[in-house]
């Protein structure tokens, strides 16, 4: 008996290229689940450097801001996104009220900031500052899998709120 018949069928049953097409995905499913990958150094959690950052949220409309502001202190973790990506969970260091000031000019030609004497009671600006571990690359600290830089727009989520700031200062320590 032959190996290979006159129209291309092994053992005179199964063709050649169905043979070749059921070892490919043999190997594709080989290769997914019992060969995996070295994991990325980026998407290590909970291993890393300390870092701090401060972050800036201005204008956050809520009911009573002041209440929001003790109630967001007294937590003690918050989940942070970093460019639409889900980067982990961070401690809430602190978390400072910040007054709104308006350039008012001064008769001398001069201008100078003045507390803002229009009333705000539906709106919060503080600065908060969020302490985790992160990856220190050649580019920069990495928290899950992006980079937090100054000027990075960082998303805090909770069930109880979900909002945006500004990253203002990295500070790496030791």
């Amino acid at each position: 008996m032959n190996i290979l018949d006159s129209k291309g069928r092994l053992f005179g049953k199964l063709s050649i290229l169905d043979f070749g097409a059921a070892v490919v995905i043999l190997l594709v499913i080989i290769g997914i689940f019992f060969i995996p990958g070295s994991p990325s150094p980026l998407a290590q959690g909970g291993s890393g450097q300390p870092i701090e950052v401060d972050v800036i949220v201005r204008g956050l409309s809520v009911r009573n801001p002041l209440g929001f502001i003790e109630t967001l202190a007294a937590k003690e973790r918050t989940n942070i996104v970093l460019r639409n990506q889900p980067s982990g969970s961070v401690e809430i260091k602190s978390v400072t009220p910040l007054e709104r000031q308006v350039v008012v000019p001064q008769p001398d030609g001069s201008a100078a900031a003045l507390p803002d004497p229009r009333p705000f009671e539906y709106s919060a600006d503080m600065m908060i500052t969020l302490g985790g571990n992160a990856q220190i690359t050649p580019n920069g600290p990495v928290l899950g899998n992006s980079q937090v830089k100054v000027g990075t727009p960082i998303e805090l989520d909770a069930p109880e709120y979900n909002f945006r700031g500004s990253v203002i200062e990295v500070r790496i320590l030791e």
